[in-house]
């Protein structure tokens, strides 16, 4: 058991991204940042996940410079001299504690809604217009729009790589704006930016190559991706192992180095006739390293590895995801909820203590520990 545990703290190296070990901190929204500026609590709950075993944290998603990215309270910036000082406190803190950390770059899309900070009459944006009583309450981008915000992530990529982030992660995923390119059901464009999925994808790609033209060619750029949508767990993008190879490879073309495979669980195959998972058909696919992510540590109602339970557990359990992991099917593991709730979960994983792991708790998104 303890070398199947060793897997997840042997180090990775990709380029100039260095990791004490496999286990990656997931985003997770948390709004405590008022006024978009994070301040010492923040600082002070990305070093204790540092301290304690996290190889690369992935902060919670932070809105690029643009009018309609916030869609929610108090989530952090990552534009304006206040946020980026703010950041800087984070970084150090984390680098202080031999950890690495990337923001993830966040724009909402049409999920904002009318009334939402910073200006309140600033709708959503997204790929197509919708009125509601004769108000626009998403504004259909045009292509100065896209542009623009293209433009946008860009220079969030250069801030983060001036302040010393170990590199980016572009939130792709969970039907936010980049996402909803990618969906006919939302994308329904007749320009360059729409019709098939390669032309739905146009916009990513172009967002892809910005950043990569922004930070240089040896900057780690991380892009996360779903199948599910936070209202449609069953949605699926693509139906076969060959639409997803087509979908990606333009991406990974562009200029990510590592595909974070968002799933809600972590031990489902994602297509019949394999028990590969998302990240590892990803990884398959494209030779790109990925990181697989879906209720690893919970113990509520998805159930999940090292923690104990009266409920039937879930057929993986820690055996089938080190398993995995030893057979390369995927390179690291993002924990999200468990680590939320325990900062030192990787520490007490690591020295097999798993008793001493605090269950998750609902109450536990109220609070920054």
């Amino acid at each position: 058991m303890s070398a199947s545990v060793d897997a997840l703290f042997e180090p990775f190296r990709l380029g100039s991204l260095n990791l004490s070990s496999r286990v990656v901190m997931a985003p997770m929204t948390r709004s405590f940042s008022p006024g978009g500026v994070p301040g010492d609590q923040v600082v002070e709950y990305y070093r204790r996940r540092a301290a304690a075993g996290v190889g690369l944290i992935v902060t919670e998603g932070t809105t690029v410079n643009h009018a309609a990215a916030n869609g929610y309270p108090h989530v952090p910036r990552f534009y304006g001299e206040d946020a980026l000082a703010g950041w800087k406190r984070v970084v150090d803190a984390v680098h202080g504690e031999g950890g690495k950390i990337v923001p993830q770059l966040w724009h909402v899309g049409n999920v904002r809604r009318l009334g939402t900070e910073p200006d309140a009459s600033v709708p959503g944006y997204g790929p197509m217009e919708k009125l509601k009583d004769g108000q626009e309450v998403v504004h259909g981008m045009t292509e100065q729009d896209i542009a623009e915000v293209i433009a946008a992530f860009a220079q969030a990529a250069r801030d983060a790589q001036a302040i010393g982030m170990d590199g980016v992660e572009i939130h792709g995923a969970h039907g936010y704006l980049i996402d909803q390119f990618f969906w006919e059901g939302s994308n329904q464009r007749s320009d360059a930016y729409g019709g098939d999925l390669a032309g739905r994808s146009r916009f990513a790609v172009e967002l892809v190559q910005a950043v990569r033209a922004a930070v240089g060619p040896d900057y780690p750029i991380i892009f996360r991706f779903s199948q599910w949508k936070q209202q449609d767990y069953s949605a699926r993008l693509v139906q076969t192992p060959e639409a997803l190879g087509e979908f990606l490879a333009p991406l990974a073309a562009a200029g990510v180095d590592i595909f974070h495979c968002s799933t809600r669980r972590f031990w489902e195959p994602e297509f019949e006739g394999s028990a590969l998972n998302l990240a590892g058909w990803t990884r398959k696919l494209t030779g790109k390293p990925t990181i697989t992510v879906g209720s690893v540590g919970l113990d509520d109602e998805f159930l999940a590895f090292m923690v104990k339970t009266d409920k039937v557990a879930q057929p993986a359990g820690i055996e089938g995801l080190l398993e995995r992991l030893n057979r390369d099917e995927f390179d690291l593991v993002a924990v999200g909820r468990a680590l939320l709730v325990d900062p030192d979960w990787a520490v007490k994983v690591r020295d097999g203590r798993q008793g001493d792991i605090l269950p998750f708790s609902r109450e536990a998104l109220t609070q920054l520990v």
